[in-house]
């Protein structure tokens, strides 16, 4: 569903309210339809809607919101991030093989290697910045190439359009989780992926409240197939859910734009730290891949990942940073601090998280909208203590 605007912003604000709820009401904002199940006027024939888990008007208006930002033909809006992606891996039958990108999300990871096995559907984990990598991980059976660009926590980078070209030589489905630069950032669909995926609990929402994930395709079939598994399987967001997600949708532009220019100043105070090993930010010169994601994103995005010496030395500043929230999730108006290793990547072994840098050291850092120079401040106090503790046991 193509929008008339010209700018995505302005698309964020209006696509929710195009159709039938503007023309019948002129309502500004689409109704919360309670409603379980739907009166049917005709004996032989039903209305567009029977019953919530197959339809429901305000879901509706956001599926049709998410398909058109990411320039898509079929949005689908699901009970959570995770729901969404396992939801699309139901595509796949058993005997198929997937490539999927080593540094990946911890439920995703578990999902795939805990679950899928169980129906008889085969995985490699691949380095997908390593195109020759790829090209030895297909197998005759492989169906589909899975991506995170950039991915959770490091921020790899991953080539969309190769990616895509690949896969259609070797007649692959690609997906991609979305998540973490939204379609004002990113819009996969538009360089060839078959299904975006988001958790929509993070950025598009914006405010910790919801649990929602999203998928678009604009593929008309795949979009039937799709729309099938999420009936099956009942997967489905909420009515109330749907309303405040298409709320938040509408301020994604303003609080993303704001997050993105803290988050580079915290890159820039970090970098610079003496006791920062390392610091994982697309829109560093030194970052892998950060040609590749300028030539496919409009911007580097909110979420920075930087490595402290060792779990004492993270522990100590983590215990003493007072702004941030110290918890699992990211793309909230507040500033969110999260400890992969006991986190979002607790579903991984140790010595699969250790293989991917995912460190006792590492902490993911979603910057939101708190005054940028009152966190760096916080950040300078909280690492002062975190050196002091260091010194103290090399003494």
């Amino acid at each position: 569903m193509k929008g008339t605007n010209t700018h995505l912003e302005t698309s964020l604000i209006t696509a929710s309210t195009r159709g039938d709820f503007e023309q019948k009401t002129g309502a500004v904002n689409v109704p919360i339809y309670l409603s379980s199940t739907f009166h049917q006027e005709n004996f032989d024939s039903f209305g567009p809607y029977d019953y919530s888990r197959s339809g429901n008007p305000t879901r509706d208006a956001l599926e049709k919101t998410i398909a058109e930002l990411e320039g898509g033909t079929r949005g689908f809006a699901f009970a959570s991030g995770l729901a969404a992606i396992s939801s699309a891996f139901m595509l796949l039958s058993a005997g198929d093989h997937i490539v999927i990108t080593e540094d990946v999300y911890g439920g995703t990871f578990r999902f795939v290697t805990e679950v899928l096995p169980r129906f008889g559907i085969e995985h490699t984990f691949v380095d997908l910045s390593n195109l020759e990598d790829v090209k030895h991980a297909i197998r005759s059976n492989t169906k589909l190439i899975y991506v995170e660009t950039p991915s959770n926590p490091r921020l790899g980078i991953t080539d969309i359009s190769s990616m895509v070209d690949l896969a259609k030589a070797h007649d692959c489905l690609t997906f991609l989780d979305n998540t973490f630069m939204t379609p004002l950032y990113q819009r996969p669909l538009d360089f060839g992926v078959d299904i975006v995926l988001h958790s929509a609990t993070k950025f598009l929402s914006g405010h910790s409240d919801i649990i929602a994930g999203l998928a678009v395709t604009n593929d008309e079939a795949l979009g039937k197939r799709l729309a099938f598994i999420q009936n099956s399987f009942g997967a489905i967001l909420g009515a109330q859910d749907s309303y405040s997600l298409i709320q938040g949708i509408k301020t994604t532009s303003v609080r993303f734009e704001k997050s993105t220019e803290s988050a580079k100043k915290m890159v820039d105070y970090l970098v610079n730290h003496p006791l920062v090993e390392e610091v994982f930010y697309p829109g560093l010169p030194t970052h892998p891949g950060n040609e590749i994601h300028a030539k496919q994103s409009t911007s580097s995005g909110a979420v920075l990942s930087f490595r402290l010496p060792d779990k004492a030395t993270t522990k100590a500043f983590v215990d003493h940073v007072q702004i941030p929230v110290f918890a699992v999730s990211l793309g909230g108006v507040e500033s969110i601090l999260s400890y992969p290793a006991t986190m979002s990547h607790a579903a991984m072994p140790q010595e699969e998280r250790e293989k991917r840098g995912i460190t006792d050291g590492l902490l993911r850092f979603s910057v939101g909208l708190e005054h940028v120079d009152d966190l760096i401040a916080d950040f300078e106090q909280a690492l002062q203590v975190a050196t002091e503790q260091k010194q103290k046991v090399r003494s």
